[in-house]
């Protein structure tokens, strides 16, 4: 079978160098067909492989329609605004779509919905193959210790990150909240300060980090009389994203319409 070609955006950012650095390491099943970034980028023009001490032939663009012809997936891990803009490109071309993109509001998840009727798109808040297993594992726990435990989901990330909380513990929340039959957005604490009172059993509270360059570590505590059980994902590199995009990507190659999660692409429901 040819490799998929693969188009990335945001490839003169920090994900965007993973994810073709990721492509460019599995010549046999995906090749790097374009590389797109912000018309403003520094980076346009030079070679996508340049900071990575490869040639690829590829230059970064911003030239869209040029960059979808004969694409098979573009990979887009940038700003909901900008995911948006290719979500309507690549709905009109027929190219499938991998979103790692987080903070979509929720005109823009339906956006995303919308266009799933005319292409697949794999869209989760994380890509981690170790992400989704703990998904799985959070959803067995809060059944098991539905009765009697305080929750609490502690996430940190980089100084840059823009989003809080992480896409990803909001979907940890979400796991806890379905296995545990509560709506998060009825039970869910944001940050805590001054005179609060007792805690109300039944809410579901978030605590965020940022600092430094951490990638993403996150923590989603089940406290009870006398012990305490707590689930942990630590990422050190963003390769696992990228990994784990990739084979989201090649999943779709068998899915050209539909919208999907990692747990579809793990068959871990």
């Amino acid at each position: 079978m040819k490799p998929l070609n693969v188009v990335i955006v945001g490839a003169g950012g920090r994900m965007g160098k993973t994810l073709i650095e990721a492509v460019l390491d599995q010549p046999q099943a995906f090749r790097l067909h374009a590389a797109l970034d912000r018309p403003e980028s520094p980076e346009q023009g030079r070679d996508a492989g340049a900071l990575l001490g490869h040639d690829t032939g590829v230059a970064i663009t911003h030239d869209v329609e040029a960059a979808l012809a004969d694409a098979d997936v573009l990979i887009d891990f940038t700003r909901p605004e900008a995911t948006l803009d290719y979500l309507q490109t690549c709905a009109a071309r027929g190219v499938n779509m991998v979103i790692g993109t987080t903070g979509f509001d929720a005109e823009g998840k339906r956006a995303i919905t919308a266009a799933a009727q005319r292409i697949g798109i794999v869209f989760a808040p994380n890509f981690s193959v170790g992400v989704n297993l703990t998904f799985k594992l959070l959803d067995i726990a809060a059944r098991v210790l539905s009765q009697g435990y305080d929750i609490e989901i502690v996430e940190a990330h980089h100084r840059h990150k823009v989003d809080a909380p992480s896409g990803t513990a909001l979907a940890m929340g979400e796991v806890v909240a379905q296995a545990l039959d509560r709506d998060l957005d009825a039970c869910a604490v944001y940050g805590r300060e001054g005179t609060t009172g007792a805690r109300d059993p039944s809410t579901i509270g978030f605590a965020t980090v940022r600092g430094g360059d951490i990638v993403g570590d996150h923590t989603v505590l089940f406290a009870g009389t006398g012990e305490r059980v707590e689930i942990t994902h630590k990422a050190s590199s963003r390769a696992t994203f990228a990994l784990g995009a990739l084979r989201a990507a090649g999943w779709l190659a068998q899915h050209k319409q539909g919208l999907f999660n990692m747990q579809d692409v793990l068959d871990l429901h």
